[in-house]
């Protein structure tokens, strides 16, 4: 069978895991949505709070879903070995290691809270924001445990169930949210604070029914044998997982110091950076789903030391990834001033969109060749390196340079996303290699077992 051959035979299943997972990260990102539309009507003053929120949960969330993402890679592995006794206690284990996260991450945001007045953010959005905060920051523990449902779910073939779940919190948090925030019967109109406590609600009341859904379905049964708590093996997903979680604060920290860059070009190249990224982060969901399936695929395939599938998996879901992010980079380059224009109609604006476009679409591309390498690389169980490049690549590189180029190179705020196009350009290239390394014939005949 040739090699492209064999290559589009993977697609099919790399698509069957990355449509759910993508559909998953959306369900997710609709809560913060849900909020700002539903109280957009009460004012400036909650929206702003909501902003300020989720600009802190973001990063929080990010990490959490880093660390936890490597339970997917134990799990495939074990899968794809035939191991199904083992996967309970991955899952058991897993499950207690996502209690101890979503609590770790809910009091880190709560000790940030006494900062932010230290950081200019305004007094009378600070005077009706801590309820909110509260909420969301408690919100972090349902959504951890949740996770490393989902994660187990999506490594056992069953990526719908997780996403399911996902779905049901934003069907539950609509209602709820009209009901706590304008108030509905005997429910007091509690405004922002209502917003909080309906996400938190909804969060818990999704985990609860994945909780009982794992304890009573027949589908479910064997995921719920007999295992007893192991520290070691906690401590084992921890580790694994804790590179990607430095990753992600590094990339999402990255993009706020990125904003607050090109915030010094004025009001109008903040706002035309705001649409950018809009627009970007929806297309970006599609190379995050197919970097949590890959490394599923990788990690099935190499538990069941099918080792010479590894390459053809990763090569399909980069030539995905690509693909689709090539053609997004074609459009927003030819139409960035229409797109622009359909959301903002502030002509100055719309200039500077339509310029952050032209190069934001290319630093997607390389993003996204980033990503995809590093979901492989992660099947591997090989997290550590691609945390130390993404960290070299935002940080050392991408910023500096998207600095001089945006200022001395006199491409303005264009010029910042330019910086990470050549950085992430470069990551894409040494994650590519370190790939060919990790499957290479002299690291592939040292693999027995899927364990490398």
């Amino acid at each position: 069978m040739s090699a492209l051959r064999t290559i589009r035979r993977e697609i099919p299943a790399l698509l069957a895991l990355a449509v759910p997972i993508v559909a998953g990260l959306g369900a997710s990102t609709l809560l913060g949505v849900t909020d700002s539309v539903m109280l957009a009507p009460l004012g400036a003053l909650p929206l702003a709070a909501v902003g300020i929120t989720n600009a802190v949960a973001i990063i929080l969330y990010a990490t959490i879903w880093g660390l936890l993402s490597a339970m997917s890679v134990k799990v495939g592995t074990a899968h794809g070995a035939g191991q199904g006794r083992r996967i309970p206690a991955l899952l058991r284990n897993g499950l207690a290691l996502g209690w101890i996260v979503g609590v770790a991450g809910a009091a880190l945001m709560l000790a940030v809270w006494p900062v932010l007045p230290w950081l200019g953010q305004p007094a009378e959005v600070l005077a009706i924001m801590f309820p909110y905060w509260a909420a969301m920051s408690l919100a972090m523990i349902p959504f951890s445990v949740l996770t490393v449902f989902k994660s187990t779910f999506e490594a056992v073939g069953r990526p719908w169930v997780g996403t399911g779940f996902a779905f049901l919190a934003v069907a539950i948090n609509v209602p709820l949210n009209y009901a706590l925030i304008w108030g509905l019967g005997p429910l007091p109109m509690l405004g922002l604070t209502g917003a909080g406590i309906a996400s938190f609600a909804a969060e818990a009341l999704a985990l609860a029914a994945a909780w009982a859904f794992w304890q009573r379905a027949r589908s479910t049964r064997r995921l719920r044998l007999r295992a007893r708590l192991n520290r070691q093996e906690i401590a084992s997903v921890a580790r694994e997982g804790a590179p990607l979680g430095l990753m992600y604060v590094a990339e999402t920290g990255a993009m706020a110091v990125a904003t607050l860059m090109i915030g010094t070009f004025g009001a109008a190249a903040l706002a035309g950076n705001q649409v950018a990224m809009s627009v970007g982060g929806l297309l970006y969901m599609v190379p995050l789903g197919v970097a949590g399936s890959v490394a599923i695929r990788v990690a099935q395939e190499r538990g069941a030391g099918n080792l010479d599938a590894l390459r053809p998996i990763t090569w399909a879901a980069l030539g995905l990834a690509t693909l689709w992010l090539a053609t997004a980079a074609i459009l927003l380059g030819l139409f960035g001033g229409t797109i622009a224009g359909w959301i903002t109609s502030d002509p100055p604006v719309i200039e500077v969109a339509a310029a952050i476009f032209f190069v934001f679409a290319f630093s997607q591309v390389m993003d996204g060749i980033q990503s995809t390498m590093t979901g492989a690389l992660r099947g591997l169980s090989d997290t550590g390196f691609p945390a130390v490049v993404s960290l070299l690549a935002y940080w050392v590189l991408g910023l500096p340079l998207g600095w001089v180029l945006a200022h001395a190179g006199g491409m303005g705020p264009a010029g910042i996303w330019a910086g990470f196009v050549i950085a992430l350009g470069l990551a894409g290239l040494l994650l590519v290699g370190r790939f060919l390394r990790q499957t290479g014939p002299a690291r592939v005949a040292t693999m027995v077992g899927g364990t490398p």
